[in-house]
């Protein structure tokens, strides 16, 4: 990881080479409720206007990339910033739902402090098991990563030797960068992934992955 992409500037960033993908793995930036921990999941929560700075700073830092697709989760908070992401380099996003966050089932848009009284027992299960527990009417961290792989090989297959900007989620974010890393599932809380952070990935043959950032 370079210090430069760390701090903003991405001048440093030697070219991907033609056999590998480079992914720009965005966070969405700030949403309505953020200040109440609650599980958003695929429910559509709409950014704050600090939200919006988020991605002004991000379409600042990866203007002079030379993006060939921007790729984009097709809920509102990441599509918008896609959108705006993709129309500095004349391109208009995929949005594909299966970057969507982790489903939380009947857990969904309710704060963490109401599950935790209401469901103790369930709430201690998920926190034993992060990678198996399943939410009732949701999906589990296997599900989770299992759509990201797709998702992510799929992108990759079309975009050889090309920059492409893919605006996502924490939990998918942080799957994917496990897998980079070749981390077990069960670390999944052990990545930051702050609003509008950016993740620099290099996907190359044979499923190997260079991490040039983490939560930039």
């Amino acid at each position: 990881m370079t210090n430069n992409a760390a701090t903003g500037s991405l001048n440093a960033l030697q070219p991907c080479r033609p056999e590998e993908t480079r992914l720009f793995l965005l966070r969405h930036g700030e949403v309505e409720g953020h200040g109440e921990p609650r599980y958003n999941g695929q429910q559509d929560v709409a950014l704050t206007s600090r939200g919006r700075d988020h991605y002004r700073q991000l379409v600042e830092r990866l203007k002079s990339r030379p993006i060939q697709a921007v790729y984009s989760s097709d809920l509102s908070r990441c599509l918008e910033g896609a959108e705006m992401l993709a129309a500095v380099h004349g391109l208009v996003p995929t949005p594909l739902q299966a970057l969507r966050e982790l489903h939380a089932g009947e857990w969904e848009g309710r704060p963490w402090s109401e599950l935790q009284a209401r469901y103790p027992q369930e709430w201690q299960s998920r926190l034993d098991d992060l990678v198996h527990y399943r939410i009732p009417g949701g999906e589990n961290l296997l599900d989770l990563r299992q759509r990201a792989r797709s998702a992510v090989a799929e992108i990759t297959a079309r975009h050889k030797g090309q920059e492409v900007i893919v605006v996502a989620h924490g939990g998918i974010n942080r799957v994917l960068l496990l897998d980079a890393l070749d981390a077990p599932l069960d670390k999944v809380l052990s990545l930051s992934q702050f609003y509008g952070c950016m993740n620099i990935l290099d996907y190359g043959a044979g499923g190997r992955v260079s991490v040039q950032l983490i939560n930039g």
